[in-house]
């Protein structure tokens, strides 16, 4: 199946690109392995003709955005992201004129009509240096991630408006886990993902997104971690540094839409060239001015 992929993958100039809580058989044979940042930079630099994004609905969206001259497919198009489906469009446009003079900071985990109402769009690597870079005096309007939201305000000190998403897999990472395994594994430090809840970010020793995490258990001292965010994580992190343990908070952080992906998925979506993902040509416009700021911070 491997090999068929990877003929297919030649014959059709086609690039792969897969987030980091991917299958771990998907992880391995990604010419790109990533988090959200760094899919979107790597679709927007590909010279491929054809991107197979192996991750949910709203990445291949911004992948399509990005590339309009590009193919972009994803092996199975229920792949979606609940957190971008807490805020509708009607919802924003009401928040926008409830408050003005706010700017619209919105994470990457949101649609490509969400996107196209924001000033600005961040991940959880870059959120932190976008809301830093906006015009001190305006309060920002942060969606739809409520607890990224409350650590970028921790952070910065900035006047934000939260709205009340947030992703159900990390929801389920509780703070009674973290004590559970620390009590097993005293000498391991916890590091923990920003769309956590604050009690459990509060209780770790290092917050960062999934990139982050990973350079931060590759160059650490330590040998053991606690690592609070979805379990595919774990497998590039084993792979990346052998020597350490690793241990999950909870195996029920564990995102079934991520996992939707599949090898023989994988194969079909390059034999038959589905599923397509497009995006409206003026919501694609108005989005990427947003994404292409998230790019540039």
């Amino acid at each position: 199946m491997i090999q068929k992929i990877n003929e297919l993958k030649s014959k059709r100039d086609a690039i792969i690109l897969a987030h980091n809580y991917q299958r771990p058989e998907i992880q391995d044979i990604a010419d790109y392995l990533g988090d959200s940042l760094g899919l979107a930079q790597a679709a927007a630099k590909t010279e491929a003709s054809l991107i197979v994004f192996c991750g949910v609905h709203f990445m291949a969206e911004t992948a399509a955005i990005l590339c309009p001259d590009k193919t972009v497919i994803m092996p199975d198009p229920n792949a979606g992201c609940p957190m971008a489906n807490m805020i509708t469009v009607r919802e924003l446009r009401q928040l926008k004129n409830r408050y003005p003079d706010a700017l619209v900071v919105t994470y990457v985990n949101s649609s490509a009509a969400i996107k196209a109402e924001s000033d600005c769009c961040c991940t959880s690597s870059n959120a932190v240096r976008v809301v830093q870079s906006m015009p001190k005096d305006r309060p920002i309007i942060f969606i739809p991630d409520q607890h990224l939201g409350d650590y970028v305000r921790a952070q910065t000190g900035r006047q934000m408006i939260l709205w009340h998403g947030y992703c159900p897999t990390h929801q389920r990472i509780l703070a009674s886990d973290i004590r559970v395994k620390k009590a097993l594994h005293p000498q391991a430090l916890v590091v923990v993902h920003p769309e956590c809840s604050t009690e459990v970010v509060n209780m770790a020793d290092k917050v960062a997104s999934t990139s982050g995490i990973l350079e931060f258990c590759r160059t650490d001292s330590a040998k053991e971690y606690i690592i609070g965010t979805e379990i595919g994580l774990i497998h590039r992190l084993k792979k990346e540094s052998p020597g350490k343990v690793f241990i999950e908070v909870s195996a029920l952080a564990d995102c079934p839409n991520m996992k939707l992906n599949s090898l023989e998925k994988l194969l079909w979506s390059l034999e038959d060239l589905e599923y397509k993902v497009s995006v409206e040509p003026d919501i694609a416009q108005k989005a990427l001015r947003a994404i292409q700021r998230m790019l540039e911070a």
